[in-house]
């Protein structure tokens, strides 16, 4: 496989591109696709057979399962960054290693029911925190010690946003093309 498929494999909707500038109307795009997402995911998923949950949207590429079980881990770990934003001032967050953490037993097993159920629980804590939020909470701003980068939450907000949708993208990969 050359390098351009497997990129595209690997972003199937593209590259985040950073926006330290969002509009209103953006932010509010990006908090209803975190409160769409659990209820997209579940629709894509529900009803797998354990053998389709192994299937990999890329080759080397995790699992369907590892995909939601990831979502699960990162999701956490944004929504508490973003707590921690509003309550500290530029709070440095810990980094984690999104990969050996993939490989840990509740993570890169095939049972997804408990991640799911965490992330419509999360999403929906995560939103009603979220329309909350004053337009000047949305510039607070946590450093990220892993990237050496300060991220304001309008900006970290994007992010996740396109998160969402490109992990959807890499289960239907998964889904039609499997590897």
């Amino acid at each position: 496989m050359n390098s351009s498929a497997t990129e595209l494999l690997r972003y199937p909707i593209g590259k985040y591109e950073w926006n330290t500038e969002p509009s209103k109307s953006a932010l509010e795009l990006a908090i209803s696709t975190l409160n769409d997402f659990p209820a997209k995911l579940n629709e894509l998923v529900s009803g797998l057979p354990k053998t389709t949950l192994l299937n990999r949207y890329r080759p080397d590429g995790w699992t369907i399962a590892q995909v939601i079980h990831h979502l699960a881990d990162s999701h956490m770990h944004s929504y508490i960054r973003f707590k921690y934003a509003v309550l500290e001032d530029t709070p440095a967050i810990k980094d984690y290693d999104e990969v050996k953490w993939a490989e840990l037993p509740d993570a890169s097993n095939d049972q997804i029911d408990y991640s799911l159920n965490l992330i419509t629980a999360l999403h929906y804590r995560w939103v009603v925190f979220l329309k909350e939020l004053k337009g000047t909470d949305l510039k607070r701003t946590y450093f990220h010690t892993g990237n050496n980068k300060h991220y304001p939450l309008d900006v970290a907000l994007m992010i996740y946003a396109w998160h969402c949708e490109h992990h959807l993208a890499h289960i239907k990969n998964a889904l039609s093309k499997g590897y």
